[in-house]
């Protein structure tokens, strides 16, 4: 390199999994067979009419130009009536919802928006590294509050309140919680809003779980007043198995994404046209939909539980999500060192729970995102491995 690197790349990695994908690879080049469970890429495919409304749309003239910024009308439509019909939740589509290439890019874009250097952010641990990733990256200061399993891995709200709370402009929830499971009541919901509007803090809720292996999703702003102080994100990468679409949204009072805007707007040019069409389709799939997605997962999960079982870990079966968190008994071995002892001894990838955090040190985590056959064959060799 002939030039230096910007100062703020110093304050971040590369992320986990695209590092250890590349040692996976090195494994297979090598001869080695790998069953990777660690990330939560579906494997299964859209619903059929989605996939034919992508085809459709693409032979039509005129759709392959840029689009705006903020998506087409008849997407922002979707998402409010999917809202309204799923979460009970109001949502003006002309106003209060922002089409995302994806989620994370919501989590960019609301971070270089609203934080600077000397503004603080409070970050779930364990939670997922992309808060604090562009936290860092914009100069704030990352404040993490921990989470544990005697607490069903929910925050100590009256805890935190007995802390400086002066310079923090963000708090990140996640629930569904990813990677524990855990699920948020909506008295839980309501706390978190009046704990938000009391210390002039954003709430933003990272909401892509809402709907896997969960007969209750919810929204942070199904709370009355919730956005004057709170935004929610939201996905179709795992509710409707278009990952590697990149179709996200950010929904909230319209005050908020007109400041998202501004950023965004010098960051993309806009989705393409058909897929935008797709996912409408997608969002219009009926209840069934979930349900027969759900009865796919739950199968898998339960072959999950004998891995854990077999790895001598223990699990809460009321878990919801797209995976299987469970804890390590020994107290000796730690997530990435007995992920390292799988990998070496049987060609398994699980993701250590140290990644999300201190709190997930003697954690691992499994993905249903795998086939019931290569999950059993997982199984097997996990459970004739020597201990």
């Amino acid at each position: 390199m002939i030039i230096n690197t910007a100062a703020r790349i110093h304050t971040v990695e590369e992320y986990y999994f695209s590092r250890k994908l590349k040692e996976l690879d090195q494994l297979r080049k090598s001869g080695q067979e790998i069953i990777n469970l660690g990330i939560g890429s579906p494997d299964l495919p859209p619903a059929p009419t989605v996939v034919t409304a992508l085809g459709t749309h693409s032979k039509a003239s005129g759709v392959h130009g840029y689009q705006s910024y903020r998506g087409i009308p008849e997407l922002r439509t979707a998402y409010a009536d999917w809202y309204k019909k799923y979460f009970s939740v109001t949502l003006n589509a002309e106003s209060e919802i922002l089409p995302l290439i994806g989620s994370k890019e919501g989590i960019m874009h609301l971070s270089m928006t609203f934080l600077e250097a000397g503004d603080e952010v409070l970050i779930p641990n364990p939670g997922y590294p992309a808060y604090a990733a562009t936290a860092r990256l914009t100069g704030a200061t990352v404040r993490y509050y921990y989470l544990s399993e005697e607490q069903n891995w929910l925050p100590d709200l009256q805890s935190l309140a007995e802390t400086d709370l002066t310079k923090v402009k963000i708090m990140w929830i996640n629930y569904p919680h990813m990677p524990t499971g855990a699920s948020a009541t909506a008295d839980l919901f309501k706390e978190l809003v009046d704990f938000a509007r009391t210390h002039k803090i954003l709430l933003v809720n990272d909401n892509p779980y809402s709907f896997i292996l969960n007969d209750h999703p919810r929204s942070i702003l199904s709370v009355p007043g919730a956005k004057e102080v709170a935004l929610e994100l939201n996905s179709l990468s795992k509710s409707h198995n278009m990952a590697g679409w990149r179709m996200g949204m950010l929904a909230g009072d319209r005050a908020y994404l007109q400041e998202v805007m501004k950023f965004k707007s010098n960051m993309d040019s806009g989705m393409y046209r058909p897929a935008m069409l797709a996912a409408v389709e997608a969002l219009g799939n009926p209840a069934s939909w979930y349900k027969d997605l759900n009865d796919v997962y739950r199968k898998r999960r339960n072959i999950v539980y004998k891995v854990m079982d077999a790895l001598d870990c223990v699990y809460d079966r009321n878990g919801v999500g797209l995976f299987v968190w469970a804890k390590i008994k020994n107290p000796d071995i730690n997530g990435f060192e007995l992920v390292d002892k799988i990998l070496e001894e049987t060609g398994v990838f699980v993701t250590p729970g140290g990644i999300f955090g201190s709190q997930g040190d003697h954690y691992i985590r499994i993905s249903l995102c795998a086939s019931e056959e290569t999950l059993n064959k997982a199984y097997q060799l996990i459970s004739q491995r020597k201990i």
